[in-house]
């Protein structure tokens, strides 16, 4: 069976410590869209981890990890996490990269710190990672396809230099930096070509027999619904579609073989970077909550940037789970919560002086207030629950509360970072 975990909300939901779990009870798991500009935080018997490109499959020997061509490749950070895993005592990985992925170049990081310093206060908050210069280029189809690593040399260096043309210009009118060389591009491609080597799979092919033999696939998705380029807080997005459908695309799969979408959803609301939040809080009640959450605290794996902080928001969650096409939620850092001795939940959106549970589009959004309702806190700590009637009565009251409001069925609740901290419901 394929089942796809994805993010209801902004990232970083814990999506990580989700496909951790399930994937005990999988034989694959498959990144299948983004690139390391943003990450998931695992806690396992081996330690705590910051994965940026590797799936979060990856501790359990007996999983194939893949990287789908959906994704950003950034060679030397992918080859760079595999070996700061070993350096803890994960066995390698068994790893195998699409032939068909693209590659992140050293320019498009360049370009994305360029221009990001070029916007200055009308930025995108980027990571600089060269995440939007990647994918502007594969669509303007000037990207660098794994495959094409092993093009004759004289093809390959024609295409480099219709490709440099380009980023020479930009380099020298708009950013006035120095320009790049053939050679230097070349060189940089041979050096992936040797690194990924051993590693090159035609993954689609491999996953259409893996599913005709019956085995079970996680796909794995990065950030969540609200930065989808096409569905989410635009132009705050990332450049690839975080959905659930795209798992299909960015893996090689026929859609119709997803059969589970475990959405993955906080007890309360976070997001890293610029765009509209509806239910932010700010100030000293915003830091609380933050020092209070994630597996200490709400900052960034990748960037160590604070996440902005805000109540759950029923509305955005609603829209999330629909649009991800959710059979289960997995609701996380329940635990979080335990200091608050009432806790408001985001239940419409007050726009123009009427009240929405449709989340609109960005416009609309820019002059959307929260609606808040307070439910009574439970003000003790959770962690260790396994049974969820063994929860305080108010902790559940909130869980079904939530669920009765977004709509989709909440059957998985997590009270902790590590792997065993999980109620199923």
């Amino acid at each position: 069976m394929v089942t796809a975990v994805v993010g209801v909300n902004w990232g970083d939901e814990g999506k990580g410590k989700i496909t951790d779990m399930l994937a005990e009870n999988a034989d694959i798991i498959v990144r299948f869209q983004g690139g390391a500009n943003a990450g998931h935080t695992i806690k396992n018997s081996y330690g705590k981890f910051a994965l940026h490109t590797l799936p979060s499959g990856v501790f359990y020997d007996h999983t194939t990890s893949i990287i789908g061509n959906g994704v950003a490749l950034d060679v030397r950070k992918l080859f760079n996490e595999i070996k700061s895993i070993e350096e803890k005592g994960v066995p390698t990985p068994k790893i195998l990269v699409s032939d068909r992925a693209q590659m992140v170049m050293p320019y498009h990081v360049l370009f994305d710190s360029l221009e990001e310093a070029r916007l200055a206060g009308a930025s995108f908050g980027s990571t600089k990672s060269g995440i939007a210069p990647f994918y502007s280029d594969k669509y303007a189809k000037i990207g660098f396809q794994v495959s094409e690593l092993f093009e004759e040399e004289s093809a390959l260096r024609a295409k480099i230099e219709r490709v440099l043309a380009q980023k020479n210009v930009l380099l020298r009118e708009l950013y006035h930096q120095p320009e790049i060389t053939v050679d230097e591009v070349y060189q940089t491609l041979m050096e992936y070509k040797e690194m990924l080597s051993p590693y090159i799979c035609d993954v689609s092919t491999f996953l259409w027999n893996a599913v005709k033999e019956g085995k079970n696939i996680l796909l794995e998705g990065q950030l969540g619904s609200m930065k989808d380029p096409d569905h989410g807080i635009y132009p705050m997005v990332t450049s690839s579609s975080t959905l659930a459908g795209y798992g299909a695309i960015g893996a090689g799969l026929p859609p119709y073989e997803i059969k589970k979408i475990v959405a993955v959803t906080k007890a309360y609301s976070s997001a890293v970077g610029a765009g509209e939040f509806v239910s932010e809080i700010f100030g000293d009640e915003a830091k609380t909550l933050r020092d209070n959450g994630g597996d200490g605290g709400e900052y960034g794996a990748t960037t160590g940037r604070p996440r902005r902080v805000g109540w759950y928001d029923c509305v955005a969650s609603r829209y999330g789970c629909r649009i991800q096409g959710a059979t289960d939620v997995a609701f996380t850092v329940l635990d979080a919560l335990g200091y608050l001795d009432e806790i408001p939940v985001c239940v419409g959106y007050e726009i123009d002086g009427k009240v929405t549970k449709d989340f609109p589009t960005t416009t609309m959004l820019k002059k959307a207030k929260p609606v808040l309702e307070v439910l009574p806190g439970w003000k003790t700590d959770i962690r260790g629950i396994r049974k969820y009637e063994d929860l305080p009565e108010n902790a559940r009251k909130y869980v079904e509360f939530i669920e009765k409001e977004i709509g989709f069925p909440i059957t998985m609740v997590s009270n902790g970072p590590g792997r065993e901290d999980i109620i199923y419901r």
